[in-house]
């Protein structure tokens, strides 16, 4: 059995960066290396860099999220990068959307156990609470999947003029290339490649923005394309 890697301390940066919260900060990543590390809900080899690649990375895209908006981090995982975002931002409502019961187990924990009164645990995929939900001002999401498929479950969640702030990698400028024609049909009407966490993360976050506008009409075909999903494909006769 491989021996569990131990937990760095946590640097200067996320003292800064989580302030009055920063003791559940440390609660937090010692939970993640310790039963998120014997649940399945992270890597091993992860936990030497739970700080830097994961909490500080995820907690700086509160630069780019307004203020007192409703959030839903869609396919949450182990809180990623949902829990952060609500230890630095107490301002803002937070949906924690997740479709796997040992997961939600864990962030209900976690929501228990730090405080966080406003964040709250739905159990289910984006195409599946739609109309249960509230329309959200921003949608978050953290490596779930490629744009044009994460677009398809996030845009019906948000109301007019609502935004997805996605956290993705090196490859956010292609892929943002390659899901355009998917994202105008969702009725996208801007798009964007923001870096954030100057001075906290070292290579910066990049954040990639989509932003919906007035008009319901992307929102309403990508309900049905969601619809027609869960159904499978029709059977030729």
């Amino acid at each position: 059995m491989t021996e569990a890697a131990e937990l760095p301390p946590a640097p200067e940066e996320a003292r800064e960066v989580f302030g009055e919260r920063f003791l559940e900060a440390v609660r937090y990543a010692e939970l993640l290396a310790d039963v998120g590390v014997t649940r399945g809900l992270i890597g091993p080899r992860e936990v030497p860099r739970l700080w830097e690649r994961h909490l500080l990375n995820c907690a700086v895209l509160s630069e780019v999220v307004p203020e007192g908006v409703t959030v839903c981090d869609v396919g949450s995982g182990a809180g990623l990068p949902g829990i952060p975002l609500a230890l630095t931002r107490p301002d803002l409502r937070i949906t924690l959307l997740e479709p796997l019961l040992r997961r939600t187990n864990f962030l209900q924990e976690v929501v228990e156990l730090l405080g966080l009164d406003h964040v709250t645990v739905v159990r289910g995929r984006a195409e599946e609470v739609l109309g249960k939900l509230p329309p959200m001002h921003v949608v978050t999401a953290r490596a779930v999947a490629p744009l044009d498929r994460l677009a398809g479950w996030g845009v019906p969640l948000l109301r007019p003029y609502g935004e997805m702030l996605l956290l993705k990698g090196d490859t956010a400028e292609e892929e943002l290339k390659q899901a355009r024609a998917a994202l105008s049909k969702l009725g996208v009407v801007g798009t964007s490649v923001l870096h954030v966490g100057e001075g906290i993360v070292d290579p910066l976050s990049t954040v990639v923005r989509v932003e919906v506008g007035e008009s319901p009409g992307g929102v309403r075909f990508a309900a049905k394309r969601a619809k027609a999903a869960r159904k499978g494909p029709r059977r030729r006769r």
